[in-house]
C-alpha cells in the first residue's frame, strides 16, 4: 500500500516508534548508522541510492530520512530538494551527514535546499541520536499544529453546513459528513428528535435511522470519553477499534447529542471533537425548537380553519391545505364551506403577511364573511361589508378574498372578487380562468359588478391561494399556465387531484408560502 504523504491530516507516530529512512552508499557508514539509531529505538530502512530512497518513500511511511550528501546517482542536496518541493513526499524532515562536503559553504547549500540539520564526521552516536529527536520533536509539534489547523477549517466548514440544515435528519446528515472530512473516517452523530425519536447519522454519504443509545448518565456541558466500539454498532468500526464519544448536554430537559469517532483519528485533549459535539447540540436545539414553535403555529392554523365540510347533494368538494415549511409563524391563507339558503357559500381569501396577528385577521374575516352571507347579502354586496368592517376595524391590514354562491340544483354561480387570483374552470375537457375583479380589502375603491355563470354537469371550480403558484424567480403568468395544463385532467376523487396539483406545481421540499385549495363538481 502506498503510504500517504507527511502533512497535516496524518496523525503522527508515537515517541520513539518513529520510522527513519537511512540512505548512504558505503555499506560501513551505513551499518553504523542503523545500528545506532535501532539501538535507539527506531525503526530503520535502508538504500544505497538517491532513486532507491525516493522509491522507498513512495512505499513506506518514513518520518525522518538521514540522507549523505554523496551517492553514485545524484547528490544528496538534490535528493533533499526532490523530497521538499514534491507533493507525493510530502515535507519529511532531512538530516545531512557527510564526510566530504563539510566546508561552510557545502552545510549553507545543504539547509538553503531543505536539510533541517547537518551534520559532519565523524559523527558520535550520542550526537546523531540526538538531533534526529530534535528534529523529530519540530516536526511532530509543527504536524499536530497543522493538523489542528486544518482540523479547525473543517470544523468551521461543517458548522455552517449544519447550522444551514433545514431540517434535523439534514443537520445530522451534515454533521456525520462533516466530521467524516474532520477525522479522515467513519463518524457516528446521534440526537433526539423533538418527539423522542433517536436517530443516528454514520458516515459519509451519511444514512439516518433510528438507534437506541446505549443508556449513560450526561451532566449539562459536555465531556469526551472512550467507549468500547460494541456499544455504537450502529457502524462498522475497524476491527481493534475504540471509539471517542463526545456528548454534549445544554439544558438538562433536554437528551444529550453525541459524536462517535474513532479513538486513532483523535489528538490529545479531543479538541475538535469536543468544539464539534457542541456545535452539533447547539445547531440540534435551534431545530428541535423551531419544529417544536413550527408544529404549535401549524395547529393553531389548523384549529382557525373549518375542520369539517358541510354535505351538498349534487355537489362534490375537496380542500387542502399545507402550511409553509419554512415559517414558525402562523399565515393568513383561509377558506370557507357553509351551505346557507340551501345555496353553498364558498370563499377562498389571503391576508398579507405570516404572524399570529395575520391569523387573528384571517379568523375575523372568516367570521365576518358568514356573518354578512347569513344575513342575505349576495356576493359583491358581502365584499362591500368586508372591506367597511376592515377600514374601520383593521385600518393598517389587507388581504385578498374570491366569493361565490352556488346553487346545487341549477349549478348558477355568483362570485365577487377583492384581488385574489382568477379562479379556474374545467368543463368538457377544457380549462379557462374566471375573472371576478375587484380591488383589495382595506382599500377605498369602487366595487366590480359580480360576475354569474352555470356550473355545468361534470364541471370543475378551482379557487387557490397564490402559494400555489407563485415563485420569487418566476413570472406568475407562468404559474398559471402551469395550473391550467395541471388541471387539464381532472381525477374521479377531487382529493387526489388537489394533491397532484400540490404535488406538480409545488414541487419536492419545504414550501416558502401556505397554499390553500377548494375544488368543487357538480354531479353528473
Amino acid at each position: 500500500m502506498k503510504a500517504e504523504p507527511y502533512r497535516a491530516g496524518r496523525l503522527v507516530q508515537s515517541q520513539g516508534r518513529a520510522t527513519v529512512l537511512v540512505v548512504d552508499d558505503s555499506a560501513t557508514k551505513r551499518y553504523l548508522l542503523v545500528s545506532w539509531l535501532t539501538r535507539a529505538g527506531f525503526t530503520v530502512l535502508e538504500a544505497e541510492t538517491g532513486g532507491e530512497a525516493l522509491s522507498k518513500l513512495l512505499d513506506s511511511e518514513t518520518d525522518l530520512v538521514v540522507l549523505d550528501v554523496k551517492l553514485p546517482d545524484m547528490s544528496g542536496f538534490e535528493v533533499c530538494e526532490r523530497i521538499k518541493t514534491d507533493q507525493r513526499y510530502g515535507v519529511l524532515p532531512v538530516v545531512h551527514v557527510s564526510a566530504h562536503a563539510v566546508d561552510v559553504a557545502d552545510r549553507a547549500q545543504g539547509l538553503n535546499r531543505g536539510a533541517d540539520a547537518y551534520l559532519v564526521e565523524p559523527i558520535e552516536p550520542d550526537e546523531l541520536i540526538a538531533t534526529v529527536q530534535a528534529v523529530l520533536r519540530y516536526y511532530r509539534a509543527r504536524q499536530r499544529a497543522e493538523l489542528l489547523a486544518e482540523r479547525m477549517v473543517r470544523l468551521a466548514e461543517t458548522t455552517l453546513a449544519i447550522n444551514s440544515a433545514s431540517t434535523l435528519t439534514a443537520l445530522l446528515s451534515a454533521a456525520a459528513e462533516g466530521a467524516s472530512d474532520i477525522f479522515g473516517g467513519q463518524v457516528v452523530v446521534v440526537a433526539e428528535t423533538s418527539e423522542g425519536e433517536s436517530l443516528a447519522a454514520v458516515g459519509k454519504p451519511a444514512a439516518v435511522r433510528p438507534w437506541g443509545v446505549p443508556v449513560h448518565q450526561v451532566a449539562v456541558g459536555s465531556l469526551v470519553r472512550t467507549d468500547d466500539a460494541a456499544d455504537w454498532d450502529v457502524a462498522n468500526w475497524p476491527a481493534g477499534e475504540s471509539v471517542a464519544v463526545a456528548a454534549a448536554r445544554l439544558r438538562a430537559d433536554r437528551p444529550p447529542v453525541y459524536v462517535v469517532a474513532p479513538g486513532s483519528s483523535q489528538t490529545p485533549g479531543f479538541p475538535v471533537l469536543r468544539q464539534l459535539s457542541q456545535a452539533v447540540a447547539a445547531a440540534v436545539e435551534a431545530q428541535r425548537s423551531f419544529d417544536e414553535e413550527h408544529r404549535i403555529a401549524v395547529t393553531l392554523q389548523r384549529s382557525l380553519l373549518q375542520s369539517r365540510l358541510p354535505d351538498v347533494p349534487g355537489v362534490e368538494r375537496a380542500v387542502l391545505y399545507e402550511p409553509a415549511g419554512a415559517q414558525t409563524e402562523v399565515g393568513g391563507d383561509f377558506y370557507e364551506l357553509t351551505v346557507l339558503n340551501d345555496q353553498l357559500l364558498v370563499a377562498i381569501g389571503d391576508v398579507a403577511g405570516h404572524s399570529l396577528h395575520a391569523a387573528t385577521v384571517m379568523a375575523e374575516l372568516r367570521h365576518a364573511v358568514r356573518a354578512y352571507a347569513v344575513e342575505g347579502h349576495p356576493p359583491g354586496a358581502v365584499l362591500e361589508l368586508v372591506n367597511r368592517f376592515m377600514r374601520t376595524v383593521l385600518p393598517t391590514d389587507s388581504a385578498t378574498l374570491c366569493l361565490l354562491t352556488l346553487d346545487p340544483a341549477t349549478g348558477r354561480i355568483r362570485m365577487a372578487g377583492a384581488g385574489h387570483l382568477p379562479p379556474l374552470l374545467h368543463v368538457d375537457g377544457e380549462v379557462r380562468f374566471l375573472k371576478p375583479r375587484g380591488p383589495l380589502l382595506g382599500l377605498e375603491a369602487p366595487r366590480r359588478d359580480e360576475l354569474e355563470l352555470i356550473l355545468p354537469p361534470g364541471g370543475t371550480l378551482v379557487l387557490y391561494t397564490d402559494g400555489l403558484i407563485e415563485r420569487r424567480d418566476v413570472d406568475i403568468d407562468v404559474g398559471m399556465a402551469a395550473l391550467a395544463a395541471c388541471a387539464a385532467e381532472v381525477e374521479q376523487d377531487l382529493d387526489v387531484f388537489c394533491r397532484r396539483l400540490l404535488t406538480q406545481l409545488a414541487g419536492p421540499g419545504e414550501q416558502a408560502d401556505d397554499i390553500a385549495v377548494v375544488a368543487l363538481r357538480r354531479s353528473v
